[in-house]
């Protein structure tokens, strides 16, 4: 073989390796699914973001619940028995309010048991498509979000609130309407929050929780840990099975140009020091 051959095969070999590699860990994604699934005996179901920006050809993308995530969950879940075990897998930092919504509507309506594992964080509408399963499973410091409208790149309720400080007459025509679709938003979520839970617990609760998540209490970032979820109200246990932890490291974040993190991989124990005599 000449050098030419020889560097053609290096090239297409170059090629080939992420495919490959590609190909790898799907098949390792499905067996593991497939194994949790055999263990728990039921629909196993993932929904993973990345909500950190990757680059493709200089432009910035990031993932969040889309109408495809709608139609692909509701897909998997009319394809499993109405009294099968549901078992969602969320990693979201959240998206379309239309999207989340038919994700949890069909949730709740789902007969047999569903419990939705966040092993890292599930915000905004995570959190709405959490709100709607039987049993949410976080770890300690895994955590979900407030699901507070946003209307453009401003809250509903800090909208609402600048436009009742001023007179109505100093108030430009666009914030007022800004306020009026913020007004509509927020009922919208806050009724739905409420329907949601309603199917759980009495209605006056429901309504008490979906108030506190959606009226915008806290900034939409902020972290609701397990603790302060089961203070709240939420059916929130802190059990995380070792397959869900393991399954989402099946799931890297996409390679950047430098990392932020380092450590050996495996678990740590401390060396028994040698006692002196």
């Amino acid at each position: 073989m000449s050098i030419s051959d020889m560097l053609w095969v290096f090239i297409i070999l170059s090629m080939l390796q992420p495919v490959i590699a590609r190909k790898m860990l799907d098949l390792r994604r499905m067996q593991m699914i497939d194994r949790f699934q055999k263990k728990r005996g039921s629909r196993v179901i993932l929904m993973v973001h990345r909500q950190e920006t990757m680059r493709f050809l200089g432009f910035p993308l990031m993932r969040y619940i889309d109408i495809q995530d709608s139609e692909d969950v509701l897909r998997a879940i009319r394809m499993t028995d109405k009294d099968m075990p549901l078992d969602i897998v969320l990693h979201t930092p959240g998206g379309l309010v239309l999207a989340a919504l038919q994700i949890a509507r069909a949730v709740e309506a789902h007969r047999g048991k569903v419990t939705v594992f966040v092993p890292h964080h599930a915000m905004s509408g995570g959190t709405l498509v959490a709100l709607a399963a039987d049993e949410i499973a976080m770890c300690d410091h895994s955590v979900l979000g407030p699901i507070d409208p946003q209307i453009g790149q401003f809250p509903a309720a800090s909208i609402l609130k600048a436009v009742s400080a001023k007179p109505v007459a100093e108030v430009d025509d666009e914030t007022l309407i800004l306020a009026d679709v913020g007004q509509k938003a927020l009922d919208q979520v806050r009724r739905a929050a409420t329907e949601i839970l309603s199917a759980q617990m009495p209605e006056e609760k429901a309504a008490g929780i979906a108030e506190l998540l959606s009226s915008g209490t806290w900034t939409h970032d902020y972290p609701i840990s397990a603790r302060e979820a089961q203070e709240i109200g939420l059916n929130v246990v802190t059990e995380m099975p070792e397959d869900v932890l393991t399954m989402m490291m099946l799931y890297p974040q996409p390679l950047r140009q430098s990392g932020g993190v380092e450590f050996l991989p495996g678990p740590q124990r401390p060396t028994p020091r040698p006692t002196r005599r």
